[in-house]
C-alpha cells in the first residue's frame, strides 16, 4: 500500500460509511498518479465547520463542497527538501458531508460518486493541480474523471 488514508468523521465519530471507499478511491488516484509511500488525512465535516475553515484559511465566509490544504505547496522563499524513501505526508482533505449530499441530488447521482469526486478533487489539490484558468481546469477535471472510471465510479 503507497497511501495511508488517515479519516475521521466530525458529524458522526462512530460512523465509517464512507471511509473505505474514500481509503480505496485515493489509493487508486495515488497509484495511478506514481505517488510513492504517503499519507493523506480525510476529515468529514458539517457545513457549519466548512464554513469556518473557509473562512478562516481562505478569508471566504461560505460554505463549499471540498478544502484541501497541501504540506508540500512551495512558498515563493522556500528551498524544495527531496529526502529519502520515507512516507510523505501530502496533507488535508476536508469533505462537507451536507454540501455533497446535496451536490450527489442536484447531480443525480450516488453519494458514493460525489464522495470520491470530492476525495480525488481535494487529493489532485494536494500534488499540485489546480483549475485557475481554462487548460488547467481541463486537465485537472479530466483525470479526475480518469481517475474515478478507473475506480469503478462512473457518471
Amino acid at each position: 500500500m503507497t497511501l495511508h488514508v488517515e479519516y475521521l468523521n466530525e458529524i458522526d465519530e462512530n460512523s465509517n460509511q464512507f471511509e473505505q471507499l474514500l481509503t480505496n478511491v485515493l489509493q487508486k488516484a495515488a497509484e495511478m498518479e506514481e505517488i510513492g509511500p504517503s499519507e493523506v488525512s480525510v476529515t468529514i465535516v458539517s457545513k457549519e465547520r466548512i464554513q469556518e475553515i473557509n473562512n478562516e484559511f481562505r478569508q471566504k465566509d461560505s460554505v463549499t463542497d471540498v478544502i484541501s490544504f497541501a504540506m508540500e505547496e512551495m512558498g515563493e522563499d522556500e528551498t524544495e527538501i527531496i529526502g529519502g524513501e520515507e512516507t510523505r505526508f501530502l496533507g488535508d482533505i476536508i469533505i462537507c458531508l451536507d454540501v455533497a449530499k446535496e451536490q450527489a441530488a442536484e447531480y443525480e447521482h450516488s453519494m458514493d460518486r460525489e464522495m470520491g469526486f470530492l476525495a480525488v478533487h481535494g487529493f489532485l489539490h494536494l500534488i499540485g493541480y489546480d483549475h485557475m484558468n481554462d487548460a488547467d481546469e481541463k486537465k485537472m477535471f479530466g483525470r479526475q474523471e480518469e481517475i474515478l472510471e478507473q475506480y469503478g465510479l462512473k457518471r
